[in-house]
């Protein structure tokens, strides 16, 4: 059986993975914030939680950070009595961390448990590496580290400063009695407070004669932004000497170090306090990156429904186009004429049925122009109209996109219109399909009732009758065309009633429709899936709710731990 801590550790790595995938590519109101709060959380789970709640009892690391010149590698050289960290007048001083830790504990911080991401060093560091300097002037249980400038000029330099400060157990924060009010300093001192570092402050190069004042100014404005319990250490403006301070200066400072160094349970009561913060600030911080999820979801969904939508609409202007009569317009309704005739058709179909199906007849075994010259024409005009509903489809997804500001940014000049080769593949789902209706006749004249009347018009005639079938409504159609379409639509029926049968007739005609707008649905999602292809290299992997069940795992083995 685990043990609570185990259980902890485990919990904290699955939340770890998760926030590892996270991802906010499509454009939101949260995803930029999202993305820099996911980054910021991973580093204090990578640099910080994992290896602290791994080994409670390791050093303390005391991340000295704060703004420019204000004099960081100076105190830590001052503290230590030798020169580990550079200093001077040149901006920015401290290009990469330096951890100055006692030679007792340098397993600790060699082996990659601190901090992993950042390459080790024993030479002068550089921007990307923590170099590490072993010296006996810092206790065995503390590590010091040189942080680089939190508004350095040097962007990679303040990025890097904010990744220290998450991985610190205490966090060292120096300031000056002339920039002590400053904003960037404030904001990174109320972040620490919101994960529950621990927390010093250091006013530095403080005149003598205003101590008092500007000590007390920045004890209140401490106070007022809840950090009133952190120490605070005012340092006087004196001159250096061998570019160190004297000890009379950092005296207080270095005797609160050494009370560390001295006293484990003082050490472990900073650790605590900065790990029971860290753990209690998991919870906002991880809800608000799965409401960023959520929204990125939504995005996902209003940009699938741009889509959907539009080639939906393109299926249903081709299903219209089948029963509205439109195909039979034009072309196909005088190919048809030429084959069974208009004139007296409506008033003496029903007793003329044998002629008519005599002159088809005629026109397949004896004239194969008009038979095909009417299927040619029904094959152009239904090509014409899934081609057409597949282009509108692309230009209507693509502007949807266009408007939307999820979408826009995805948006290639490929999507404005169908994938290339769109009239072959149109062809060849027609021809498909005018295959799918000649088995389908085949199969219904398997029977020996309908046998012999299919064999007196043959597969091709009957089938081209089926066809029409399919197509042959008046929705749509008004004056002279609704005569004409009207008697194709009689005709087709009672051919095929003929044929097959009264019962057999809708069946086939039903079939032949459904298989149609079977494979024009199948044509057009595959057209669509352009879309999914580019939004589903946009959206990330892990939803709201996954994050929000890894925290609740954290929150409940926070508490089974205590």
């Amino acid at each position: 059986m685990q043990s609570p801590a185990q259980v902890l550790l485990e919990a904290v790595s699955d939340l770890l993975e998760l926030t590892r995938h996270a991802a906010f590519p499509l454009a939101s109101a949260s995803a930029w914030a999202a993305e820099r709060d996911r980054r910021e959380l991973l580093g204090q789970l990578e640099d910080y939680l994992l290896p602290r709640l791994r080994r409670l009892d390791a050093p303390l690391l005391a991340v000295v950070g704060g703004s420019t010149g204000a004099g960081k590698s100076t105190l830590i050289n001052s503290l230590i009595g030798a020169d580990v960290s550079a200093a001077g007048v040149l901006r920015p001083t401290t290009r990469g961390p330096v951890c100055i830790c006692h030679p007792a504990d340098a397993g600790w911080f060699t082996d990659g448990r601190i901090l992993p991401g950042l390459p080790r060093t024993s030479g002068p560091g550089d921007l990307g590496g923590l170099r590490i300097v072993l010296h006996p002037g810092v206790g065995p249980g503390l590590a010091l580290l040189d942080a680089p400038d939190i508004d350095s000029v040097v962007s990679a330099n303040r990025e890097l400063a904010g990744t220290l400060l998450a991985a610190a157990d205490l966090w060292v924060f120096l300031t000056t009695a002339a920039r002590y009010a400053d904003a960037v300093p404030w904001q990174l001192l109320h972040t620490a407070r919101e994960r529950g570092t621990a927390i010093a402050v250091v006013l530095d190069r403080c005149p003598p004669a205003a101590m008092n004042d500007v000590g007390g100014h920045l004890a209140a404005m401490l106070t007022a932004r809840g950090l009133g319990g952190a120490p605070l250490f005012v340092v006087p403006e004196v001159p250096l000497v061998d570019g160190r301070l004297g000890e009379p200066a950092i005296a207080p400072i270095r005797t609160w170090l050494t009370g560390l160094t001295a006293d484990a349970g003082a050490r472990a009561a900073v650790v605590r306090h900065t790990l029971d913060g860290a753990l209690a600030s998991l919870a906002p911080r991880t809800q608000a990156l799965a409401a960023a999820a959520d929204e990125q979801q939504a995005v996902r969904g209003q940009l699938e429904s741009c889509v959907s939508a539009s080639y939906g609409t393109a299926l249903g202007r081709v299903d219209e186009a089948i029963r509205d009569g439109a195909l039979l317009r034009g072309e196909v309704l005088a190919r048809w004429q030429d084959v069974v005739g208009t004139g007296e058709l409506l008033r003496r179909l029903e007793s003329r049925i044998g002629r008519l199906r005599d002159r088809i007849t005629a026109a397949v075994t004896g004239r194969g122009g008009p038979i095909d010259e009417l299927e040619e024409a029904l094959e152009s005009g239904l090509v014409t109209v899934v081609r057409a509903a597949t282009e509108d489809a692309a230009e209507s997804a693509y502007a949807c996109w266009a408007r939307h500001p999820g979408g826009a940014p995805l948006l290639v000049d490929e999507l404005a219109r169908p994938a290339a080769g769109l009239g072959e593949r149109v062809e060849t789902l027609v021809r498909d399909w005018q295959g799918y209706v000649l088995e389908l006749v085949r199969t219904e004249g398997a029977s020996k009732r309908s046998g012999a009347r299919i064999a007196s018009y043959g597969v091709n005639g009957a089938g081209l009758v089926v066809m029409l079938a399919v197509f042959a409504q008046t929705g749509g159609v008004t004056g002279a065309e609704f005569a004409v379409a009207g008697g194709t639509s009689v005709a087709s029926q009672k051919v095929l009633e003929a044929m097959f049968g009264e019962q057999a007739v809708r069946g086939l005609a039903r079939q032949a429709r459904e298989e149609l707008l079977s494979q024009v649905e199948a044509l057009l999602a595959r057209d669509a899936a352009r879309y999914a292809d580019v939004l589903g290299a946009g959206v990330g992997p892990v939803e709201g709710g996954q994050l929000r069940a890894a925290v609740e795992r954290v929150a409940s083995a926070v508490a089974a731990h205590r």
